[in-house]
Formats: structure tokens, C-alpha cells, sequence
């Protein structure tokens, strides 16, 4: 993205992994958002570290949901 000066600006973006000692593999993120959390053999998987813009609300709602409070966010 440029700014209307020509400088090219980083696109920020919201980064999400999982805190594999917390996690009980519940599946509750992987239901409520699945282009990003998967059910992995025991607990879950990230698919998609940086989460698109359109999907941040969601990765909010499913970390606050989380009943191991095992997802991480970086804004």
C-alpha cells in the first residue's frame, strides 16, 4: 500500500498461534472459524498465521471463547 506521498506503508496485519501446553483440543475455534484454526491429532493448528482483516472479529470472538484461553493474538 502507498500513502498519497508514494512511501510504501507495511500492511499490518492481526497474528494468531496457538499456546500448545494450554490447549485441550476442544475443537471450539476450528468450528467457529475454520479458515484459520484446524483440528490437528490432539489439540489445534493455526492454518493461516496472519488472519485476513475479515476475519479478525471472529479470531477475537474464538480466543474469547477459548475455554483454555490458549489462543494468542498479536495486533
Amino acid at each position: 500500500m502507498f500513502n498519497r506521498w508514494n512511501i510504501f506503508m507495511k500492511e499490518e496485519h492481526m497474528k494468531v498461534s496457538i499456546d500448545a501446553d494450554l490447549c485441550t483440543g476442544c475443537g471450539a475455534c476450528s468450528d467457529d472459524v475454520p479458515d484459520v484454526f484446524e483440528l490437528g491429532d490432539e489439540i489445534a493448528e493455526v492454518k493461516q498465521p496472519d488472519v485476513p482483516t475479515d476475519l479478525e472479529g471472529a479470531v477475537k470472538e474464538a480466543a474469547e471463547g477459548c475455554p483454555a484461553e490458549a489462543i494468542i493474538i498479536e495486533e
